[in-house]
């Protein structure tokens, strides 16, 4: 009986050895591609939003890109373009017109599309879209016809917080800028025990509204000037580093005070 055993046990050996002799190794012999490497979420848009931050005139939004095959010792280009029909963003206007190719580095699988935005003004009140697509070169494919598109949408306009009615008086998205510049907070509880703090910063605000020519000088660390119209009696309000984002101050010839004007026109109190 051992005898048996020992002979089946040489044949099983025998055969799993030609059998394993018999597999060829299956490597990755696919042309190079890239792709997008954004998240479902991502895929859907990639929003970027200047409503934060006046101060920034210019940015950078960085699109992920990730190889699909071998990475070599030498550094490779891939290019992308912007669907013009497809998209309401302007070249020049809300964004640097792409470069001819982008490299990807030498052993690296990974690299980002770097896409330059602008601060510029009508993004305050209207969002703008664009499509931005990989395509061929000499040295990639785009076998993935699905991720090779990039859906972008830039703005710079704030959204009413739900706390806003709780600690502040009437919304406008001028104040709600204002509101971030004087205490650069971007949310305030809802928390009764958080009322002391909440109304400090409230009444920052207030304190800025009524005099803002002591509130610039008082505060030069915040980068803000205010210079006076050629024209007329009325202010600009801007950042130094970004004098196309303007709030403009009016006098109020009938009280005699000055008062920001908000994007409808009306005096921010």
């Amino acid at each position: 009986m051992k005898k048996i055993n020992y002979y089946l046990g040489v044949i099983y050996l025998m055969l799993y050895m030609s059998s394993c002799q018999k597999v060829n190794l299956m490597t990755y012999d696919q042309p190079a591609n890239i792709y997008f490497d954004l998240t479902s979420a991502q895929r859907d848009s990639v929003v970027y939003t200047f409503a934060y931050d006046m101060t920034k005139a210019v940015d950078t939004v960085f699109i992920p890109v990730r190889l699909m095959g071998h990475r070599t010792a030498a550094s490779r280009h891939f290019r992308a373009v912007v669907e013009q029909d497809s998209s309401t963003a302007q070249a020049g206007t809300h964004y640097k017109a792409l470069e001819s190719q982008y490299p990807l580095a030498a052993a690296t699988g990974r690299q980002a599309l770097p896409l330059i935005v602008y601060n510029s003004s009508d993004l305050e009140s209207n969002s703008v879209t664009m499509i931005v697509k990989l395509q061929p070169s000499d040295d990639f494919g785009i076998e993935n016809k699905k991720l090779i598109r990039a859906y972008v949408v830039l703005s710079a306009r704030l959204e009413k917080p739900i706390w806003w009615d709780m600690w502040m008086s009437a919304y406008s998205r001028t104040k709600h800028q204002l509101f971030l510049i004087v205490t650069a907070q971007r949310d305030l509880s809802m928390d009764g025990l958080d009322a002391p703090k909440n109304l400090y910063f409230a009444n920052l605000l207030t304190q800025m509204l009524n005099d803002p020519f002591r509130w610039v000088t008082t505060h030069p660390e915040k980068g803000y000037v205010l210079t006076k119209s050629s024209e007329n009696e009325d202010y600009d309000f801007y950042h130094k580093d970004n004098p196309g984002r303007v709030i403009k101050l009016k006098l109020n010839t009938g009280s005699g005070k000055y008062y920001f004007m908000d994007e409808q026109g009306k005096e921010v109190r």
